[in-house]
């Protein structure tokens, strides 16, 4: 459980006791279902990380979508709906060489113009001589990006580096060094779901 689902059930449950309290107890019903979906939205489960030379998928969520430009990364779109896990994870592990905040707009995420739109903060990992990108996009719902890391930091593969709160979208961006294994229109789960595996050397 992320401790931000705490805090806003709380809120919500003192709220629906003030209501209660207040007026009638039928009116307090609303603010204590949404407390019981901000502990259901903010749920952490366990996941098992593959092993190998992988890369996991950074959230859960449906493959909206992968591009492959020539002489350009590949790119692979992950819509999050509000019942998704959105604890976002590390797609390989390496060091943060970059973090870049962008303002923009909050277009509905699963729109392919949200990866270039929509506000977003973009995350570069050196890892092993390949460079992986993965971007968290807010949405039309989501106005609150949560990254937890800086760059320097070193992180593992599928480790929690943060969070966007209610409906989103991630993009992950890979190089010609890797082979893409998911498809479009996979149900994925973020740091157990392999995207792509490393080709041999």
């Amino acid at each position: 459980m992320v401790i931000d689902g705490i805090y806003y059930a709380l809120g919500l449950a003192a709220g629906g006791a003030a209501v209660w309290y207040l007026t009638r107890p039928g009116f307090a019903v609303p603010l204590f279902l949404l407390a019981l979906f901000c502990l259901y939205f903010f749920r952490d489960p366990e996941r098992t990380i593959p092993e190998g030379p992988v890369a996991v998928s950074p959230a859960d969520g449906k493959v909206v979508g992968i591009r492959t430009d020539p002489g350009a990364p590949a790119r692979i779109s992950i819509f999050l709906n509000v019942f998704d896990v959105h604890v976002n994870r590390a797609p390989v592990g390496g060091r943060i060489a970059k973090v870049d905040y962008t303002k923009g707009k909050f277009l509905v995420a699963s729109r392919e113009i949200a990866s270039s739109e929509n506000e977003r903060n973009e995350v570069t990992i050196q890892s092993e001589g390949s460079c992986v990108v993965f971007s968290q996009i807010a949405g039309l719902i989501a106005r609150r990006i949560v990254f937890w890391k800086k760059p320097g930091d070193m992180v593992a593969k599928g480790e929690r580096v943060g969070l966007i709160k209610f409906g989103s979208r991630v993009d992950v961006f890979l190089g010609p060094e890797w082979d893409i294994t998911v498809k479009a229109g996979e149900r994925v789960a973020g740091g157990s779901s392999v995207l792509a595996r490393r080709k041999e050397a």
